[in-house]
């Protein structure tokens, strides 16, 4: 039997490509394509799927639901599942603190695959970006660099905090207090051991990444970048074939491509 999935956020450019590329997909079975309460899409069909708002009907009807959304979204679509029991593979950004928590509180009922990238490249270039942080440790300035289209809405992007993230955890930091975001005005000498972020937001950019390792006299520069969403979609519906049959936890792509 295929794989019942619900795809949240359907009529954006990111569902569409999902609803895509369930279709080119035999072990899938698309039962679900969710929207907001309220939005003119409701009723209509999308990539031959129609979409509807009623959240509980779309989780029900699926072993897993694949949310691309925004935060406050993913954690309603998160409750429902926790209530029906039906897991779910969220590449949404821009989680607050107290957001996150909520969402690894719901991993104890139902499997969770979280991810800010669900790219094969990607999460290879996080490798990368480990190794070097703890080959090259405190001697390194690192600089994480993004670049997106001119919609996105967070900066710097969960794709970018994750590298940061992963740079810092490497050689031993806290990153709360290595990360550094706001150099405006007179911000005075580099702090040392500082992970600086910078972004752009330009264009139809689909996405790049680029971690710098500048030491005196030499640098590394590890770069990811994409042309197409059909990698993250690619990617969801990986991750989405490896959560089904999962009883609870929160896992992610590392766990989905077999990198630990």
């Amino acid at each position: 039997m295929p794989l019942t999935i619900a795809i949240a956020g359907a009529g954006g450019r990111m569902g569409r490509m999902l609803l895509n590329a369930a279709a080119g997909d035999a072990e899938i079975e698309v039962t679900a394509a969710l929207e907001y309460r309220g939005s003119s899409l409701v009723g209509l069909p999308v990539a031959g799927v129609a979409v509807t708002d009623d959240i509980d009907a779309a989780v029900s009807a699926s072993r897993v639901i694949i949310d691309f959304t925004r935060p406050e979204g993913s954690l309603e679509h998160l409750a429902a599942c926790a209530r029906q029991g039906t897991n779910a593979v969220i590449g949404t950004t821009g989680f607050s603190d107290a957001q996150l928590s909520e969402l690894r509180a719901y991993a104890a009922r139902i499997a969770i695959v979280f991810a800010p990238n669900m790219s094969l490249g990607v999460n290879v270039t996080a490798k990368l970006v480990a190794m070097a942080a703890k080959s090259l440790g405190m001697e390194a300035d690192i600089e994480v660099f993004d670049a997106h289209h001119k919609l996105k809405v967070d900066a710097p992007s969960g794709t970018a905090l994750m590298l940061g993230r992963i740079a810092a955890e490497a050689r031993g930091q806290n990153f709360d207090f290595a990360a550094a975001f706001d150099r405006h005005s007179v911000a005075g000498e580099r702090v040392a051991g500082s992970i600086g972020f910078s972004a752009v937001r330009a264009g139809d950019i689909i996405g790049d990444h680029t971690v710098y390792f500048v030491l005196n006299g030499e640098r590394i520069e590890i770069t990811h970048k994409s042309s197409s969403r059909e990698t993250y979609a690619q990617g969801a519906i990986r991750a989405a074939k490896f959560v089904a049959d999962k009883s609870s936890g929160l896992f992610d792509m590392d766990d989905v491509l077999g990198l630990k």
